[in-house]
């Protein structure tokens, strides 16, 4: 497979993708993205679909991007939302950033491509500053025994290599809920998707 040109269609895909599927949990980012302030860390912030939900004024954004081809994208959609971008080359599982060196972190539709989930909640963690907010709307596996939850195991693998190593089963909500943080909140939810209807969203505080 030729890899710039799978790297230029996954950020074709975030963007184009992204925004549809911000349309369907709109007021859970309006809620979740909105009140935050102070240096926010984004990981995996693809086109830029979040930037209209934070309040402009009070962010100094971050995104941790390690998709090149989307640096374009992503610095336009700034631009566009008067957003102070700093876009910087890396993956999750590694943050190159300083412990306890951002305010909040936001994940949203990322931790389901991730190589090693577990360990990018640990350095989402790591970088928090105590008190710090890490922000997350992810889909999530369906529960055990159901059809669904057959169904996303059957197509886990033609799934990944659309989706740029996005798998539609993982139970996401249990690697947040024993990462260590001193609270968690959330919610289990549904959007009207196919394979990947089941989501999860909220809040987990260092």
């Amino acid at each position: 497979m030729n890899r710039a040109w799978y790297a230029r269609l996954q950020a074709w895909l975030m963007a184009t993708l992204g925004a549809r599927h911000s349309r369907l949990v709109e007021a859970r980012k309006r809620a979740l993205l909105g009140g935050l302030r102070g240096k926010v860390l984004e990981i995996g912030p693809g086109g830029g679909v979040n930037f209209e939900f934070y309040a402009a004024s009070a962010v100094d954004w971050t995104g941790l991007e390690p998709n090149p081809f989307a640096f374009d994208r992503l610095r336009e959609a700034a631009d566009r939302c008067g957003i102070r971008a700093t876009l910087i080359d890396g993956s999750a599982e590694a943050i190159p950033l300083p412990d306890a060196s951002v305010d909040a972190v936001v994940s949203t539709i990322v931790l389901c491509s991730v190589g090693d989930p577990g360990r990018a909640i640990g350095e989402i963690r790591r970088v928090l500053r105590p008190g710090g907010r890490f922000v997350f709307v992810e889909h999530v596996a369906a529960p055990q025994g159901t059809l669904l939850r057959w169904l996303q195991r059957l197509v886990r693998a033609p799934w990944r290599v659309a989706g740029g190593g996005c798998e539609p089963d993982r139970e996401t909500w249990r690697l947040i809920q024993t990462a260590g943080f001193s609270r968690v909140e959330l919610e289990h939810f549904r959007v009207a998707l196919p394979v990947v209807a089941p989501h999860v969203a909220g809040v987990a505080i260092r």
